[in-house]
């Protein structure tokens, strides 16, 4: 079975200014004849936050996230930084782009991709024909 989602650097054309991080989120890609679905690693980041699309084939990841303040204490450790994180996908053409579902929780985005049902493998029926 050939993968249908392919990772792929940001386009070149993208440009990012400013003073803010930008971060990678790892991934974890799991496919079976239904589809893909797509866990990223985003810790911090509230659905509100995020922005997910599709253009040209290309799925989009983005979102921010905003540092943790707490009122008189100070920084002794952080298991992440603010900043921003981004990660694009080329999608294969039998993923079914009107049923792509996202999911967001505990900093764990879930990402649905089901493959087309003109793409999905069928058994084919044989008939026995008499005489």
């Amino acid at each position: 079975m050939a993968r249908e989602v392919e990772v792929e650097k940001a386009p070149v054309s993208v440009e990012r200014t400013g003073s803010r991080p930008v971060f990678i989120p790892a991934v974890d890609i799991f496919e079976n004849v239904e589809g893909t679905v797509l866990l990223a690693d985003m810790p911090g980041v509230e659905a509100k936050d995020l922005q997910i699309s599709v253009e040209e084939g290309i799925l989009s990841i983005s979102a921010t996230v905003e540092p943790v303040e707490c009122k008189g204490y100070d920084e002794a450790l952080y298991g992440y930084r603010a900043g921003d994180y981004h990660r694009c996908f080329t999608l294969g053409e039998d993923v079914d782009l009107d049923k792509i579902e996202a999911a967001m929780k505990d900093g764990v985005l879930r990402l649905v991709l089901p493959r087309s049902e003109r793409a999905r493998p069928r058994k084919i029926e044989i008939k026995t024909v008499q005489g």
